[in-house]
């Protein structure tokens, strides 16, 4: 697969801890993806029999065609996807996003590049008459963040990789109409960073498993809609208490799943003899 140069290991913030992480197609990655995470489990999935004796012995190698087979690995097992131009031969772009999105855990991020078809060399060869993308799928940034979004990704950012082009011939693309928002038309290439969750949610999703998660969720709604309220009020305080949990936690936690707040923080004050329903509320 194409090498794209800088790359997209360039995406991973400081603080990112990967534990698992898949390769797809883009062997380059491997070295240096084991060298910034030593103790991660890397997989790598390719369609190239070279590839598989070559890499093997470095890391869990498939050979298999992602395009066209299922990935042999659980929901939400991964911490983070890379791969380059990873939709641009497909034959349905939309199914291979949405795919992975199933395979990265909750806190996962999804990092991959995409040609830019609104770059100055593809519109002059279009104004030749000539266009190389016969079997290939070329995206504008819009498109490409449309798509994320409609398959199950909540944070989308981009990182141009800027070619430039020859004065008169961007001079020429502006009078023809052309709009260049943030150089967009000297974009070769965009990288990307799609995450599961907002940066915020994924912090508080990093703290707890999703099974307290998902209880202290059901909790929450329960004293929201009335349910059995005054006990779904000492069950949360009690998972409260046995999770270890504090007040700024919650708060955000509240903020993120409870819609009906009004109702929710009367019921949770009228149950509750702690200290800790002001400092939540006050949060």
């Amino acid at each position: 697969m194409e090498k794209i140069t800088p790359s997209l290991t360039n995406l991973i913030y400081a603080d990112d801890f990967f534990q698992r992480v898949l390769i797809v197609e883009s062997s380059a990655y491997i070295a240096e993806l084991k060298a910034q995470f030593p103790a991660a489990e890397i997989f790598f999935v390719t369609a190239d029999e070279d590839d598989v004796e070559k890499f093997s012995a470095q890391v869990k190698t498939f050979q298999l065609d992602y395009r066209e087979e299922r990935l042999p690995f659980d929901a939400e097992f991964f911490d983070a996807i890379i791969g380059d131009l990873t939709l641009e031969v497909v034959v349905n772009p939309q199914d291979i996003a949405a795919g992975f999105s199933t395979y990265i855990k909750q806190t996962g991020v999804w990092l991959t590049s995409f040609r830019n078809l609104r770059h100055w060399k593809i519109l002059q060869q279009l104004m030749r008459g000539h266009y190389g993308g016969i079997v290939s799928r070329l995206y504008t940034r819009a498109d490409f963040e449309r798509l994320l979004y409609a398959s199950f990704y909540k944070e989308v950012k981009f990182f141009p990789l800027i070619k430039k082009a020859p004065i008169e011939m961007l001079d020429r693309l502006l009078e023809c109409g052309f709009e260049n928002i943030g150089g967009d038309l000297e974009t070769e290439f965009w990288l990307v960073r799609a995450a599961r969750s907002m940066t915020e949610l994924s912090l508080l999703k990093s703290m707890y498993t999703p099974e307290l998660r998902a209880n202290l969720s059901r909790l929450l709604h329960r004293i929201e809609y009335d349910i059995e309220t005054e006990k779904s009020v000492k069950k949360f305080w009690e998972l409260y208490d046995a999770a270890g949990m504090f007040t700024d936690y919650v708060a955000s936690f509240i903020d993120e799943v409870v819609v009906h707040r009004e109702n929710f923080y009367s019921n949770l004050k009228k149950y509750s003899a702690r200290d800790e329903v002001e400092k939540i509320i006050g949060a």
